[in-house]
């Protein structure tokens, strides 16, 4: 089959030439999928997006006007995808549920053990011959208490590494999970509860109209003064402007972000020659215990080969005219 990618990097393209070992006829575009750049697909038998990629309504209409029927996703998240609209005009749109929960995971330990130990700063300075150590303080991760929002695998996975740290673990989710409390003693709490009552609060829940904005001006104000904060999920679960005043009174003490709300355009480009125009990340850039990271927390070797071998098997399946179990949309038989 010929599949069209939307969004690719050059960082995906060796995993997926590896993984496809020449049985799909592969065609890796630079620009995002949009209502503009939507015809570039024509002749695809099926269309591959990433992140930032839209499949909106209309361009849903315009794929399916050019007779392209199929979207294999690169992600596990789909809310760039009108799925109701993709079952009604018959499209099978599959993603990759998992990939490595632990390149996620491992990434947001590492966001908070670097604002915490002030590492970006403390290697800038050793850059400049200033050994000085004032300003660079600390705290120890044991015995804080953590609070996890959303227990998956990849929140799971970062239950477990905060607990080999010594931390008492908080959870909040809609299921709970009873073998983690078992492997670490964590207890399951309200949103509330955990807010008011973590040092280091962590988001690992998909963006649905329940989660959006999940941290938000009231929940920053329940939390404890000088919290740590991190997002490696989804940039729409945490209102960027509420989380900036909470930088500002110092509610906020720490905010690590590998995802942000309006990243669309942004992430995953070079604009180190022009002005940022987004004038709300650059406010965030302006705070020294700020870290963000451009939705990188998924990049290791393993994940992009994992990546790339669901979605290709997603795509044999289809070519093989059969169902994929990471089918995300009804189906209906297309040429």
């Amino acid at each position: 089959m010929k599949i069209v990618f939307f969004d690719a990097h050059a960082f995906e393209q060796e995993a997926f030439d590896s993984a496809n070992n020449s049985v799909h006829e592969l065609v890796f575009l630079k620009p995002n999928l949009n209502a503009q750049t939507a015809d570039l697909a024509r002749d695809a038998d099926v269309i591959s997006i990433f992140v930032n990629d839209s499949a909106s309504a209309d361009v849903l209409e315009k794929l399916a006007s050019l007779g392209v029927h199929r979207i294999a996703l690169r992600s596990a998240g789909f809310n760039h995808v009108d799925l109701k609209r993709a079952q009604e005009l018959g499209f099978r749109v599959a993603n990759v549920p998992a990939y490595s929960p632990y390149a996620v995971a491992e990434h947001a330990i590492a966001l908070m053990l670097a604002l915490n130990r002030k590492l970006i700063r403390a290697n800038n300075r050793i850059r400049d011959l200033n050994f000085s150590l004032d300003g660079l303080v600390g705290f120890d991760m044991h015995g804080k208490t953590a609070g996890v929002i959303g227990t998956g695998k990849i929140g799971a996975i970062v239950a477990n590494i905060l607990h080999g740290f010594g931390c008492k673990l908080l959870c909040y989710d809609v299921q709970e999970n009873a073998e983690l409390v078992k492997s670490t003693g964590a207890s399951y709490v309200s949103l509330d509860e955990l807010c008011r009552t973590s040092d280091i609060i962590t988001l690992h829940t998909p963006l649905l109209p329940a989660t959006k904005y999940i941290i938000n001006e009231e929940r920053i104000r329940q939390m404890k003064r000088g919290v740590m904060l991190i997002n490696t999920s989804r940039g729409g679960l945490v209102n960027t402007r509420d989380a900036i005043e909470g930088l500002k009174n110092g509610t906020i003490g720490y905010f690590g972000i590998d995802v942000y709300e309006q990243e669309q355009g942004i992430f995953f480009h070079d604009y180190s020659d022009t002005v940022l125009q987004d004038e709300v990340i650059a406010r965030l850039m302006t705070f020294p215990n700020v870290l963000i990271t451009g939705h990188q927390a998924f990049l290791t070797h393993t994940a992009l080969y994992n990546i790339a071998e669901t979605t290709l098997y997603n795509v044999s399946c289809w070519a093989e005219c059969k169902e994929t179990e990471h089918e995300l949309a009804a189906k209906k038989e297309h040429p």
